[in-house]
């Protein structure tokens, strides 16, 4: 079956590595380099017959991976850490290519090469990092959010790298070919941005016009394939063109749809690029190159940590965030591969090189999980021995703080509940690290801590042992268990309420003293449904005995037997019962020329008028000596069949009752 039945082999091998790396919490990418060590020519066993076959499919995966990248690309999501990733990026780039090409040279290779080993080294690794990140609950720190803005940055420099790299590699050409390769690409781009981002988005809108998902889908990636080729016939890589396909179309109002479509593709795709890769490490040489093998890996994952630390201390981060990047970011990305691939077709680097980074990415990306795990401890290790740093405080109050809510966290919860707090003179403070935050609340005014507030100084400084309530809305789980462990401990007495992200957060919050723990998907999709039983006709009273039934078992094993949380839900119960529904007088209705102490409403319904519209004025609280008229909006409150009750005493006797159901939806309130 030749190539054929190479993509089964490789496809098979890759889903049971896949599991076996999903069970050890390790990336895939990292089981798909593996793959292709085990079913490649230099192990034995079930191999690949034809490897060139597959290289040329793995040719099509660096474009769907660059193509996708395009896609995914926005400005927006570096907006917050916009300093450090368009500026420190490039700088920590050019310091990892100088700090490489010394390492190049000291193994004794040539320049070239050398220059090849800095480009290779500059690169970290976007999967690996947010794979560890996820698993340990890291998502959503400044720590994460400056890692992920500098691999953006360093992603989109995969597309030059593989440019110029191939020219720089004949110093005897001199600078023309480059100078040609730069105005290529820049012709191209201008081209695509002038012409593509007009005809492109139109093609894509008439294919989805025909609500075809298979056509959509095979039309996305023609645009990705096809435009990467047309580089490909213009000297450039076929890889460039299709991220600027992708960038172009990401900018239009399908992208986020093509983007999900082709992901399936360019992961099978990218299976075959990753595993290709792995073919070519033999574990030969491994074995005889072990001593420089384990060299380089202790001198990069040094090397880079440090000057992934440095610069993101030089652009005015503190604390914790410096070592969590040079732990996350010291290992080799996957996107070097690429670069890798187009060193050996260039001849820059021979086959024993090539194998000998190789066998480096591999083991720093495995290593990352664990190096990146020793950042709490080795932090707070680093703070025992070193004197506290001033805690910066603005708008603080000039007199000690008593009795006043401390707010972990200025993101979109916290942000709105400190308005709340504002608007009804409740006395609070805000913990938050990220300088973007941090000035959006020194707009509002709002009296703010800078610092991490799972740091006791921190805590210290807000005062905690003399709050009255803690809000802990940070969305990382070992953050939020931090701060609560610490909180107790300056006060055991002190009511927590915090957000969860699941079940097993909810309970690991509980055992650190939370007593509220509030789930906001749970939340939302409770209202979601509510809304959609409201259109479906459920009646109201069912729709709430059913959500408070859910809150109550999810909830109920963190509350235990808490008076005010049942209390709580009684109240809420009987609100939800007193529904407060609009009603017409209908002109030969018994309520018609009545007043209310007349018609005796309220003992013959059960319901109470609380307002009415007459001629467009509303009349609250009308008394027993208001007269209702035909034409009446009259305002009722009360049970299900209350209201009933009313809307049939206000409805035409040949009625019957009919359209009572529409007369009873709830109205909102007029101004």
């Amino acid at each position: 079956m030749g190539v054929a039945a190479d993509i089964v082999i490789i496809v098979v091998a890759a889903a049971l590595m896949g599991m076996l790396a999903h069970r050890l919490k390790q990336p895939l990418v990292v089981a798909y380099l593996l793959t292709g060590v085990i079913i490649g020519p230099h192990t034995g066993g079930i191999t690949v017959s034809d490897m060139h076959g597959v290289e040329l499919l793995a040719e099509i995966g660096v474009d769907l991976l660059l193509f996708a990248l395009g896609l995914e690309f926005s400005f927006s999501r570096l907006r917050p850490v916009r300093r450090v990733a368009l500026f420190g990026t490039p700088m920590q780039m050019a310091l990892t290519l100088a700090f490489g090409f010394g390492l190049g040279r000291l193994l004794g290779w040539g320049a070239v090469a050398s220059l090849w080993l800095g480009a290779l080294l500059s690169l970290s690794s976007t999967m690996v990092l947010l794979k560890t990140l996820m698993n340990q609950g890291r998502m959503g720190t400044l720590s994460s959010r400056v890692m992920i803005g500098m691999l953006i940055v360093q992603d989109l420099a995969v597309v030059p790298l593989v440019i110029l790299l191939p020219q720089l590699s004949d110093p005897g050409a001199g600078l023309l070919p480059i100078a040609l390769a730069v105005l290529k690409g820049a012709g191209f781009l201008a081209v695509m941005i002038v012409g593509g981002t007009r005809v492109l988005p139109r093609v894509l809108s008439w294919v989805a016009g025909w609500h075809s998902r298979e056509l959509f889908v095979l039309i996305v990636a023609a645009i990705g394939l096809g435009v990467g080729y047309a580089t490909h016939l213009l000297g450039l890589s076929f890889a460039f063109g299709g991220f600027v396909a992708g960038m172009v179309l990401g900018e239009s109002e399908y992208g986020h749809q093509a983007l999900s479509d082709i992901i399936p593709v360019r992961d099978l795709f990218g299976l075959l690029f990753f595993t290709s890769v792995g073919m070519l490490l033999d574990p030969a040489f491994l074995l005889t190159h072990w001593r420089e093998v384990l060299f380089l890996v202790a001198l990069v994952s040094l090397g880079k940590g440090l000057i992934f630390a440095g610069v993101t201390r030089v652009f005015g981060y503190r604390n914790v965030v410096p070592l969590a990047t040079g732990l996350g970011l010291f290992q080799i990305g996957e996107f070097s591969f690429v670069v890798a691939k187009v060193g050996m077709d260039a001849g820059a680097l021979n086959a024993e090189q090539y194998g000998l980074v190789l066998s480096v990415t591999v083991a720093t990306m495995m290593l990352t999980p664990f190096a990146a795990g020793l950042t709490a401890p080795l932090y707070a290790r680093f703070k025992r021995h070193r004197p506290a740093e001033p805690i910066q405080t603005i708008n603080l109050p000039a007199a000690d703080l008593r009795g006043h809510v401390v707010i972990a966290g200025y993101g979109r919860v916290g942000s709105h509940i400190a308005q709340v707090l504002n608007t009804l003179e409740v006395p609070f403070v805000v913990l938050e690290l990220d300088p973007f935050r941090l000035s959006h609340a020194q707009e509002q005014g709002h009296p703010t801590i800078y610092g991490d507030a799972s740091h006791g100084v921190v805590l210290e400084a807000a005062q905690v042992g003399h709050a009255r309530l803690l809000l802990i809305t940070v969305p990382s789980a070992v953050l939020a268990q931090n701060i609560a462990r610490l909180a107790r401990q300056m006060q055991p007495g002190l009511p927590m309420v915090a957000r969860a992200e699941g079940i097993e957060q909810m309970s690991a919050l509980r055992d650190e003293g939370v007593e509220m723990v509030v789930q906001p998907e749970l939340e939302a999709g409770l209202q979601m449904t509510r809304q959609a039983l409201l259109r479906l006709g459920v009646p109201l009273e069912r729709i709430h005995r059913y959500t408070d039934a859910v809150r109550r078992e999810l909830y109920a094993p963190l509350q235990q037997e808490d008076a005010q949380f049942d209390r709580l839900d009684l109240l809420r119960d009987a609100l939800h019962l007193l529904e407060l529904t609009w009603v017409p007088v209908a002109p030969d209705s018994p309520l018609a020329g009545c007043t209310l102490g007349e018609c005796a409403v309220r003992l013959r319904t059960g319901a109470s008028v609380v307002g009415l519209i007459r001629a467009g004025a509303l009349q609250r609280t009308p008394d027993a000596h208001t007269r209702l008229e035909p034409g009446d909006e009259v305002a009722v409150i009360g049970g299900s069949e209350e209201r009933k009750a009313f809307a049939l005493l206000a409805a035409s006797p040949g009625d019957g009752g009919a359209g009572l159901g529409a007369e009873l939806s709830p109205r909102p309130a007029p101004p």
